[in-house]
Formats: structure tokens, sequence, C-alpha cells
């Protein structure tokens, strides 16, 4: 069971990472963000990406929640969105905090460099 989280965690922020800012995608995104205005906000957010992937992936997977909870399939579509939008903006934030932390560590190092 902590398997299918954590294999759906990563096919979800995989999926919304290349969607996002995969550079195989950079000219389809940006052709959708000129003709299409509101799939290119959808496509410029990471919260919305993954909600959508969520709700694909559960479609085509056969759904997570319904794997914890004796629910209808609609509603386990819905859910799986939600979890899905939460667990990726999760992973981003880590993420992102690393990354920041390397910059400013670089920020910090290349500062002590000039004074010396």
């Amino acid at each position: 069971m902590i398997g299918k989280l954590i294999l759906w965690s990563f096919i979800a922020y995989g999926a919304t990472s290349i969607i996002v800012w995969g550079s195989i995608f950079d000219i389809p995104r940006e052709w959708i963000k000129k003709h299409i205005k509101f799939l290119g906000k959808l496509i410029s957010c990471v919260l919305c990406t993954a909600t959508w992937i969520g709700f694909i992936i559960s479609i085509s997977l056969g759904g997570l929640t319904n794997q914890f909870f004796n629910i209808h399939w609609i509603p386990t579509i819905f859910f799986d969105g939600m979890f899905t939008a939460g667990i990726v903006w999760a992973i981003n934030s880590f993420v992102e905090f690393f990354e920041e932390s390397r910059i400013n560590t670089n920020i910090n190092e290349s500062d002590n460099e000039t004074e010396l």
C-alpha cells in the first residue's frame, strides 16, 4: 500500500514537472499560453497542473482513494486529484527549499571570497 502511494507521488511529480518546466514541452507550452489562455494559466501553475494530473492518473490507473476507502468512483477521482495536488506541492516545496539553501550557501561563499 505504501509502495502505491510512493509510486503515485513520483509519477505525479514527474508528470507535473515535465509539463510545467520541462524543456521538451517549451514549444507546445508557449503555443498553448498564446492561443488558449485558460489552459495556458493551468499549465503554468504547479498546483493546478498536479490536480488535473491526479484526475488523469486516477482515471487511467483505477484510483488510489478507493484502495483505502469504500467509495464510489466519482469521489475517488476528486480525492485523488486533491491528494496529488497536495503531495506534488509538498515535494516541490521540499525541492525548492534545498535549491534556495544551495543558492544562499553559494552567495555566502562568494561574499566571503570577495572580502579576503
